[in-house]
C-alpha cells in the first residue's frame, strides 16, 4: 500500500528511520492527552521532536467513520488527511500533512496521519481568556484574521462543520495575525449557501462568550468585505444561537 510522504519531510524522516507506517507505529512516545475511544476503538496523539522540526503523531486502530461512501467505516483520519489535502488545494491555511499511511488485517484498521506543529501559533480559546487585558489594536487584528479566515473557508466553497475557537490558530504576523484551522474531520462542501453559513458561524459565536456586539461587529465586517450588511447576519446568527440555546 502506497503511503504519503511530502517532499518536504522525506529526508529527515529517512535520516531518523521514521519513513515507513511501522517505524512510525512501533516508536515509543508519551501522549499529550487521553486516547479517544468514542468509536469503538482508540485514538492517541504524540509530541514528535526531530532536531529543530516537531510534529504531532497521531495513531488509531478500529477507529471508523461511516458515511454513504463508506458504509462500513474508514479510519478518522483518512477523512481528516483527504480534507488536509482538499483545503491546501483550496488555499484555506491548516496543518501540513508530512505522513499518511493506514493497514488492514487481522480484524483491526490501523491509520497514522503525522502533521507538522504549530509551534509559535496559539488557539482563539487562549486568546479569549485574555480578551479583557488585550488592547484595543489587539482585539481588532484578532478579529480580523478570524473573520478574514472564515470568508477564505466559505469562499472556497467549504464548510468547517466544527468552527469553535480551539480549532482557529492565530500567529502574530507584522501589526495583524495569520489564522489557519485545525480539527477538519467534519469539513464537507458548502451546499446550502447562507443557511450553511450561518450554520458553520454560529458555534464560535455562541463559544466566544468574551466578545460584545461591536467585536461581533468587527468580525462580520471583515467576514462579509464590509459592513454594510452585518446588521442582518447578526440578527440571522442572534436567532439561530436563542434556537440551540431554547433546546439544551
Amino acid at each position: 500500500m502506497n503511503d504519503f510522504i511530502a517532499a518536504d519531510d522525506r529526508a529527515l524522516l529517512e535520516r531518523h528511520g521514521l519513513a515507513d507506517f511501522d517505524a512510525l507505529w512501533a516508536l515509543k512516545l508519551e501522549t499529550v492527552d487521553e486516547p479517544n475511544t468514542e468509536r469503538g476503538g482508540w485514538s492517541s496523539v504524540y509530541r514528535l521532536d526531530l532536531g529543530e522540526t516537531a510534529y504531532y503523531l497521531k495513531r488509531q486502530s478500529n477507529h471508523l467513520a461511516r458515511s454513504p461512501a463508506h458504509p462500513l467505516g474508514e479510519p478518522t483520519f483518512a477523512r481528516e488527511f483527504r480534507n488536509i489535502q482538499r483545503y491546501r488545494q483550496l488555499a484555506i491555511p491548516t496543518l501540513e500533512a508530512a505522513f499518511f499511511g493506514r493497514r488492514r488485517g487481522g480484524g483491526e484498521q490501523r491509520a497514522i496521519l503525522l502533521t507538522r506543529a504549530l509551534d509559535g501559533w496559539q488557539d482563539l480559546e487562549q486568546y479569549l481568556e485574555d480578551w479583557p487585558r488585550l488592547d484595543a489594536a489587539r482585539r481588532a487584528a484578532i478579529l480580523q484574521a478570524c473573520g478574514e479566515l472564515a470568508r477564505r473557508l466559505h469562499g472556497a466553497g467549504q464548510k468547517h462543520g466544527c468552527f469553535y475557537p480551539k480549532h482557529i490558530f492565530l500567529r502574530a504576523a507584522g501589526v495583524g495575525f495569520e489564522a489557519c484551522l485545525i480539527d477538519l474531520e467534519k469539513t464537507r462542501p458548502l451546499l446550502f449557501g447562507r443557511r450553511d453559513r450561518v450554520k458553520d458561524l454560529e458555534p464560535l459565536l455562541r463559544r466566544a462568550r468574551a466578545w460584545d456586539d461591536a467585536d461581533i461587529a468587527r468580525l462580520l465586517a471583515a467576514y462579509l468585505g464590509d459592513a454594510s450588511d452585518a446588521r442582518t447576519w447578526l440578527r440571522r446568527l442572534s436567532l439561530r444561537r436563542r434556537h440551540k440555546e431554547a433546546r439544551r
